[in-house]
């Protein structure tokens, strides 16, 4: 052929080269990209995000929407925010273990509440819980290898809480109101008859007895100042009404003598 021939395309190929183009525009996923720190796949047709062990210090914020499986475990991560997981409304299973967490806001779970199946809290930092954050979950929770305060609020979460059976022996007392506690499992000192709740109202309950009669005492001072008052005044007036009738006398005698 003729030099340079090959660079004359007809029409019709410039046409087809054109919408070759245009298809794989339309082709590439743009609303769906993945964390630059992490590897997204798909399981079975759903998208699982992977983000295990990568020195991440918070959850990333380009998480993609229609995630199904979150894997962020063994990481620097230290509070889980309010709305943190709000846009993943697909999301059912969600490892945040082995971390550093040690805050967790009232809302943190709020907007995948209904649809986590599964969520992995264990060998982090955390040592008390909003009870609010858990109770509204239908997932099941692992909560071992924390330094839990054992208090009232975390023996809520264990009695109304889905807790996985294989690692609720593990939710160990750290700290607690009274030494014998310490190192124990939690389920074991409820089962020996403590409740925590009930401490707690009994502490409440002392408080407002010392409160009333903090009250009762302050009324009972204030009546007693009021009474003695009264009876000064009382004394005086009948010191003044005394000494009228031998004025009134002495004013008779003079004028008699006149």
């Amino acid at each position: 052929p003729p030099e340079g021939a090959l660079w004359r395309l007809r029409p019709e190929r410039c046409c087809y080269l054109k919408d070759a183009f245009f298809c794989l525009l339309l082709c590439v996923p743009w609303g769906s990209s993945c964390p630059p720190s992490c590897q997204c796949t798909e399981r079975a047709g759903a998208k699982a995000v992977l983000c295990s062990s990568r020195h991440l210090e918070e959850i990333p914020k380009d998480i993609p929407r229609d995630a199904v499986f979150l894997k962020l475990d063994a990481n620097s991560i230290t509070r889980i925010p309010s709305n943190a997981f709000r846009h993943l409304s697909h999301l059912e299973e969600l490892d945040l273990s082995r971390n550093a967490i040690e805050k967790i806001d009232r809302a943190a779970f709020k907007g995948v509440a209904a649809g986590l199946r599964t969520l992995d809290l264990s060998s982090n930092r955390i040592r008390s819980i909003p009870k609010e954050a858990l109770l509204a979950l239908n997932a099941k929770l692992r909560l071992a290898n924390n330094p839990w305060h054992c208090e009232c609020a975390l023996q809520e979460v264990l009695w109304e809480a889905r807790l996985d059976p294989d690692s609720v022996q593990d939710i160990t007392c750290h700290t607690a109101p009274r030494q014998e506690y310490v190192g124990k499992p939690l389920l074991q000192v409820l089962d020996a008859g403590v409740n925590f709740c009930s401490v707690r109202q009994r502490t409440t309950d002392v408080a407002m007895f010392i409160t009333m009669f903090g009250w009762f005492a302050m009324v009972i001072v204030y009546v007693i100042c009021y009474v003695r008052h009264n009876r000064e005044d009382t004394c005086k007036h009948v010191d003044y009404l005394k000494s009228l009738p031998s004025t009134q006398g002495h004013a008779e005698t003079t004028s008699t003598a006149l």
